[in-house]
């Protein structure tokens, strides 16, 4: 898929206070941020074989080999949408290749059903976008403005 920009300032914050990590070295620090990363892969049940994350500064690199296109998605979602990442370099492998599905950003005052009315053409077709950003959402109500989704392909 490549290069994906997010909102650095957005998500969730998995790294901390900058005053917390002001006595480690920029090694340490990318090195510690890239552990938790993959913790957070794994804790949301995202199969990827041979996961690595590399942080440099607020660019993540992410290697392994997903089970599907879906997955792949979720695993940049997920990277991106953490608070101090403003690029995921996405050099993970599918083993067989699947269309991709389109991102969005999340704008002030969206809201799922707004958002599948503006990509569908169907606001009850929310519930197909809350379903591709499982297990990321827990509930469609609980967006936020600055947050990629993931939008899939209506078949």
């Amino acid at each position: 898929m490549g290069l994906f920009s997010f909102i650095k300032d957005a998500g969730a914050n998995l790294f901390g206070h900058k005053e917390e990590v002001a006595t480690k070295s920029i090694e340490v620090i990318n090195f510690e941020k890239a552990q938790k990363l993959m913790a957070e892969v794994t804790a949301m049940g995202l199969p990827i074989q041979d996961l690595n994350i590399v942080i440099d500064q607020d660019r993540a690199l992410i290697f392994g080999t997903a089970p599907d296109q879906a997955t792949k998605e979720k695993v940049i979602l997920l990277v991106g949408n953490t608070e101090g990442i403003a690029e995921v370099d996405d050099k993970m492998e599918v083993p067989m290749a699947e269309p991709e599905a389109k991102f969005y950003t999340v704008k002030k005052g969206d809201y799922l059903s707004k958002i599948a009315k503006e990509v569908y053409g169907n606001a009850s077709k929310y519930n197909v976008i809350f379903e591709a950003n499982k297990p990321m959402l827990k509930d469609p109500d609980l967006i936020y403005p600055g947050q990629v989704l993931r939008i899939p392909n209506l078949d």
